[in-house]
């Protein structure tokens, strides 16, 4: 089984919190499933999980490159050069990213309201990007937009390779296979 969760801002990847946060276990009612791979709590969006290991090897192993795009508002009016050095991949604490596929992006017509909404300041303007990696590090969009000058202010996956978060509200989950 494969199912798709769009998961809500504020949610934890695991099904169980001892300190009584939100989890998974709020929004997935199937049993025995478990998160091919994971999702910040203050990230949003497409998470992917399924009862084959299998599967969830395939799609979370580094060595497959599986491609994760992700839509970030940024602090700042992010300009060709950052994108450029996103395209390149650009060095973290950790080592160098993987070249980027990074391009402007409109904010999204069906985007969802967030609680709490994203910091406001009226003297600082954000913009949208796309970003498309081919790894997975521990908070790697976060990072690489910081690494160029443009903080992230939301995060949202849309796509884990051929899989879509295409018309799923936050919390909804759709049986994929």
């Amino acid at each position: 089984m494969l199912l798709a969760l769009n998961k809500p801002y504020g949610v934890l990847c695991q099904f169980t919190d001892e300190h009584g946060r939100p989890t998974l276990a709020d929004f997935v009612r199937q049993k025995d499933v478990y998160a091919a791979g994971r999702l910040d709590r203050d990230s949003e969006g497409l998470l992917l999980l399924t009862d084959d290991g299998r599967l969830a090897h395939r799609l979370t192993d580094p060595r497959h490159k599986q491609a994760k795009t992700y839509l970030a508002q940024v602090e700042g009016v992010i300009d060709e050069a950052a994108l450029q050095a996103l395209r390149r991949g650009v060095v973290l604490n950790d080592g160098p990213t993987l070249p980027a596929e990074a391009t402007f992006a409109a904010e999204p017509d069906w985007l969802w309201s967030r609680d709490p909404p994203v910091r406001f300041r009226q003297s600082i303007p954000t913009s949208w990007l796309s970003l498309t990696l081919r790894e997975g590090r521990n908070r790697q969009v976060r990072r690489m937009t910081a690494a160029v000058g443009f903080p992230t202010l939301r995060l949202i996956r849309v796509r884990i390779g051929e899989y879509a978060l295409s018309g799923l509200a936050p919390g909804e989950t759709r049986v994929l296979s």
